[in-house]
């Protein structure tokens, strides 16, 4: 059997076919008993609109697209969320592209969405090449979310507030009683905001001289690596923060092969609060970004560009906390 048409709804309804084009399209023109009519025919006859003829004849695909920095990085799961379920409520849907399969096939996939006719586009984390964002914010409504860069004209940008989560992950572990400090650093905006948190808190309380930074690349194998170069010093650190949980899981498997107890012989800190972080044989303490607020607050700013894609440029920054569970504790001895 042919799938069900306007027409058919139209004519089960007793109705015209552009009363319910009205209905559909979420006119406040329907009278509600002729609106209760055509809903009642859709839900009886199972209609389903045709998504191509609408873009048509509205002029808009109502899909978003949303380049993410790598899809393996669990931190962006909560953010999606926030981001889906605000676009959805207004009638939007995702269309999701890896940007490290974008650089590992050289496509410029900022290309692919504006030749798909997005209504917008998100870019979530550190892009690795921002020239393709910027030509593309030039064509579409654009925002930037999780990080802030680049800065483009005309881009808004959300992201947690980095540089004050990385404060607050540092003075827990000072507070503790923690005067060997290290960092595990990441790169980007997002890495250098953090690892700047940290070192202002140890100039502030006077540990420069002994606090440490060793470069990771935001991966559990980076943080894995640093992790070991960090333990294999003289005097090696009693606490480690980590730029985000997926170091941190790397930094705790490297403490364990060294026979270091954590929390009992080297507390650690992670940054995102993904589920990783609340696993139980894990249980990482770490800072929550408010990602899933994040993700419903681009999301607006977004819906607000296609509004009025001329509107003054915004910074939007959440305010981070930290969940302290199962990996800090004081230092061992006192030290």
């Amino acid at each position: 059997m042919r799938p069900p048409t306007i027409r058919d709804v139209a004519a089960r309804a007793g109705v015209s076919k552009s009363l319910v084009s009205l209905v559909l399209r979420g006119s406040d023109s329907v009278r509600p008993e002729k609106r209760q009519a055509v809903l009642a025919a859709i839900d009886e006859l199972g209609y389903r609109p045709n998504a191509a003829a609408r873009s048509l004849s509205e002029r808009r695909t109502r899909t978003v697209g949303v380049l993410l920095n790598d899809m393996r990085n669990p931190w962006f799961v909560e953010l999606l969320d926030g981001l889906n379920s605000r676009l959805y409520d207004s009638g939007l849907h995702m269309l999701l592209a890896d940007g490290r399969l974008n650089r590992r096939l050289g496509e410029d996939l900022t290309r692919t969405f504006t030749e798909l006719r997005v209504d917008g586009l998100v870019a979530v984390g550190t892009l690795r090449d921002p020239r393709a964002l910027r030509t593309a914010a030039g064509r579409i409504p654009t925002v930037v979310a999780g990080t802030r860069e680049p800065d483009l004209p005309g881009v808004d940008v959300v992201a947690g507030d980095d540089e004050h989560g990385a404060r607050l992950a540092t003075e827990h572990l000072i507070a503790l009683g923690h005067r060997r400090i290290a960092h595990i650093a990441g790169h980007g905006a997002v890495g250098e905001l953090r690892r700047r948190g940290f070192e202002a808190v140890v100039r502030e309380h006077g540990l420069a001289g002994t606090a440490v930074v060793e470069q990771g690349d935001l991966t559990e194998e980076g943080g894995h690596r640093a992790a070991v170069r960090l333990l294999s010093r003289p005097g090696r650190p009693t606490a480690v923060f980590a730029v985000n949980d997926m170091t941190c899981v790397g930094a705790l498997s490297a403490a364990e092969e060294s026979g270091l107890g954590v929390p009992r012989d080297l507390s650690l800190v992670g940054y995102d609060n993904t589920y990783l972080s609340r696993l139980r044989h894990l249980w990482l303490t770490t800072v929550d970004n408010a990602s899933h607020d994040v993700g419903r607050r681009a999301a607006q700013r977004l819906l607000d560009r296609i509004e009025d894609p001329d509107r003054p440029r915004e910074v939007d920054l959440t305010t981070p906390y930290l969940e302290v569970r199962g990996t800090t504790a004081p230092p061992p001895g006192g030290a």
